[in-house]
């Protein structure tokens, strides 16, 4: 439930187009910067695999057409241009997702660093700078795998987007049955995206178990 809440309330921040309302209206219901990393970490995991999925399906559509012999080309366009509106959409919401991650972190080690001061205990403080640290290092390790990720998203979309174009003005079968070889390419190119998903998924899992509670 406190999950739910937290991934609805992400809006908040868009509509109201000012992270310092967005921050003390969850402060008021009793969330703090941790709380929404670690929900909007969840969320970009949940993206990815999401992505991952679409990605495969948008690649099983294309493998489709490049075995058809004798059938219904403009039927099995239609569906792979389906499929690939569903791909950058997909991509988009991952993209914004991540850009929320990124800004929400960063609030929150700017918070965190400028409190330490204000602790007056040395040991306290002490160790409250080494979490610091340590969850900053975690945390570049997540930020790395899902800059890869994001940069990989164009190209296997720009392949999609030229399979796309390619039919739409090709749409015979004479015309698909000389690319094959484009399918073992692109199919390259997701594995690729895929393994880098797969790798962004488990430092997401690794943050989020850090995270103090």
């Amino acid at each position: 439930m406190r999950s739910t809440i937290l991934r609805a309330g992400i809006a908040l921040l868009v509509l109201t187009g000012c992270s310092t309302v967005y921050y003390s209206v969850w402060e008021k219901l009793g969330y703090e910067k941790r709380d929404l990393l670690r929900s909007n970490v969840e969320g970009v995991r949940e993206d990815q695999e999401e992505v991952g999925e679409q990605f495969e399906s948008t690649l099983e559509e294309i493998k489709a057409i490049y075995g058809l012999e004798g059938g219904d080309l403009e039927k099995q366009y239609d569906r792979f241009k389906g499929e690939y509106d569903r791909s950058v959409a997909k991509a988009e919401a991952l993209r914004e997702r991540i850009a929320k991650v990124e800004e929400v972190a960063s609030d929150l080690f700017t918070e965190w660093a400028g409190e330490l001061e204000m602790i007056s205990d040395p040991g306290l403080r002490q160790r409250s700078r080494e979490q610091l640290a340590a969850t900053k290092t975690r945390y570049q390790r997540l930020s790395s795998a899902l800059a890869r990720t994001e940069a990989g998203l164009d190209p296997v979309l720009q392949r999609f987007q030229d399979q796309v174009l390619f039919l739409k003005h090709n749409l015979n079968a004479q015309a698909v049955g000389g690319l094959e070889s484009e399918v073992r390419s692109i199919e390259s190119e997701v594995d690729d995206l895929i393994a880098d998903l797969r790798d962004s998924i488990r430092q997401a899992d690794d943050f989020i178990q850090g995270l103090p509670e």
